[in-house]
């Protein structure tokens, strides 16, 4: 077993998802025993509920299971790291949307006063609708620097790092990212 382990030593991260995309079960735990750590740093940074961590944790190494060819077969220039953590990232944001959706509101007496009106309700639907379709026109990597930056909270520095990308590719996608938006929403 120890043989085996020290095979693992040499492999970087990228090489241990070619071989999960292979089928290979050993190198997916030690991709696991490597990175789950880290990664479950980064969550909790993001999130204090244990539980929503646990769950994302494990939904992301079932699509690094289920997807890992998908990066195998990538040509782009971007970490294994960085991937997984993209993956990680949208798993949270999931598990805040569907938090949100199952959100139960107290149970409070309407009264006038606390009712929005119609019209603000429209609003804030319509502008939320517009907010989604103009991000979903944006360009994927003008999409992931914003939700990087905006969404992960990432520094710049943090992004580069994260796609793998230097700084300046980071900061013009994000002007880019945030024209395109503003046309869109005007």
């Amino acid at each position: 077993m120890r043989g085996v382990r020290r095979s693992w030593d040499a492999a970087d991260e990228a090489e241990l998802v070619r071989r999960t995309a292979a089928g290979d079960r050993g190198a997916f735990d030690e991709l696991y025993s490597r990175t789950s750590p880290w990664l479950a740093a980064r969550l909790r940074r993001r999130c204090a509920d244990e539980d929503v961590v646990a769950d994302v944790l494990q939904e992301t190494y079932l699509a690094v299971w289920r997807a890992a060819g998908s990066f195998a077969g990538a040509t782009t220039q971007g970490s294994a790291v960085g991937w997984l953590w993209t993956i990680a990232a949208n798993r949270l944001v999931d598990a805040f949307r569907r938090r949100a959706r199952h959100a139960q509101l107290p149970a409070v007496p309407l009264t006038e006063d606390t009712s929005p009106a119609a019209e603000d309700e429209v609003m804030a639907g319509r502008i939320g609708q517009e907010l989604e379709q103009a991000l979903l026109v944006l360009p994927a990597e003008l999409r992931v620097v914003l939700r990087s930056l905006v969404l992960d909270g990432l520094s710049v520095r943090e992004t580069s790092l994260l796609l793998g990308v230097p700084e300046g590719t980071v900061k013009s996608r994000a002007r880019r990212a945030r024209i395109a938006m503003r046309e869109a929403l005007s």
